[in-house]
């Protein structure tokens, strides 16, 4: 499509968990003309985003919908977790997170039996102690975690988790918001039977639609489970687009071209491809803070590879708003962490960025540590 103004358009880096960095294409795709999101023609545009979803976890469109919903991530943990519950059983959150203990949060707020399984932030689960809390525990019919946690950046081993819970005769279910159309996912390979996302991170799109990819029998089989909510069911949205075409209620439309946008900017490109170039901007975050000096909080062949915690330097002059405010000022968002026993600050590489986008806000990163005076190589105690 022809973009008109798009100069005018200042870039920004955004190197925070998302929203991400977009292109000037899926900014405009927008701009379109009025239309009822009833009508046939929007109906239509909606089931080839809703296949395309599950193509790119790679998932036979027969055994594997997606089901849309207007929010943000933390929609999908409701809608998987409330609808996903049999009657009289419990839910395994393996947590080593801040989006995992957020499904504990979930749990609790409808009253669901659950077992909040926790490991330090900064460490993979033991498997075996999951695998003895499934053998002990007959009635966990679901077993929920994230597969990236971006709090810290850790990558949790989900084929691993994935099996033990089939093992055990319980639904699958993942978090991964922060890995889908980014990190290569096989639904099926990878044992998820549902998994989890929203337009504005891997997508490369906006805020205000997330989408749920799974197993259609048992979004199926679901629909004799208690109804815990009345928005976030997940049969009920499935059920209605699959006799109606559309949303059961008002869909986010500028966000729907949007991300159809964002669909085919990403099938240009390609999975190996969209991936390699995240890891080349990951790998070129990690040089900036090298060459800083600055400590990763997580071990490098335990990262997912889109998310660096970095540890504050113990220095009196460090002060990450003040260094957040002069990179925000210059065009590049950083982002703080989200660990509660370590201070720390969080660089991400989402969105349509690449190396030198990198490189260009290290030159700013240094500029703003020596104009606040913080040392440099950082220094810790």
């Amino acid at each position: 499509m022809e973009i008109k103004n798009q100069k005018k358009i200042k870039r920004n880096i955004l190197l925070n968990p998302g929203p991400s960095t977009t292109t000037n294409t899926v900014k405009f795709a927008q701009v379109v003309p009025d239309i009822c999101p009833r009508e046939e023609e929007f109906g239509k545009l909606m089931k080839g985003l809703r296949e395309d979803l599950v193509k790119i976890v790679h998932g036979d469109t027969e055994k594997y919908t997606s089901v849309l919903f207007c929010g943000s991530g933390t929609i999908n943990i409701d809608v998987c977790i409330n609808s996903l519950l049999p009657a009289e059983k419990k839910v395994l959150v393996v947590n080593n997170g801040a989006y995992s203990a957020r499904a504990v949060e979930v749990c609790r707020y409808y009253g669901l039996p659950h077992i909040d399984l926790r490991f330090p932030v900064d460490k993979r689960p033991d498997l075996e102690k999951v695998e003895e809390t499934l053998k002990t525990n007959p009635d966990i019919a679901l077993v929920h975690t994230t597969h990236n946690e971006t709090g810290t950046g850790i990558l949790n081993p989900i084929r691993e988790l994935g099996a033990l819970a089939h093992k055990y005769g319980a639904v699958f279910t993942v978090d991964t918001t922060s890995t889908y159309a980014m990190r290569p996912i096989d639904i099926e390979k990878d044992n998820i039977d549902f998994c989890m996302a929203s337009a504005q991170k891997g997508l490369t799109a906006f805020t205000g639609l997330s989408f749920v990819v799974g197993n259609r029998s048992i979004i199926e089989k679901s629909a004799d489970y208690p109804k815990r909510s009345y928005y976030c069911n997940l049969f009920m949205q499935y059920d209605f687009f699959e006799r109606t075409g559309e949303m059961h209620f008002t869909p986010p439309v500028q966000t729907i071209y949007a991300t159809i946008q964002a669909l085919s900017e990403y099938w240009a490109e390609g999975e190996e491809a969209k991936w390699a170039r995240h890891t080349r901007v990951f790998n070129a975050i990690h040089d900036g803070l090298d060459e800083l000096g600055f400590k990763d909080v997580i071990k490098r062949e335990e990262q997912a590879g889109l998310v660096v915690s970095a540890l504050y330097p113990d220095d009196p002059n460090w002060d990450f708003n003040k260094v957040h405010d002069y990179c925000y000022e210059r065009g590049f968002t950083i982002y703080p962490g989200k660990i509660s026993n370590a201070n720390t600050f969080r660089l991400c590489a989402l969105g349509a960025i690449d190396r030198q986008d990198i490189k260009d806000f290290f030159k700013v990163f240094k500029e703003a540590l020596e104009f606040y005076g913080v040392n440099i190589p950082i220094r810790y105690n």
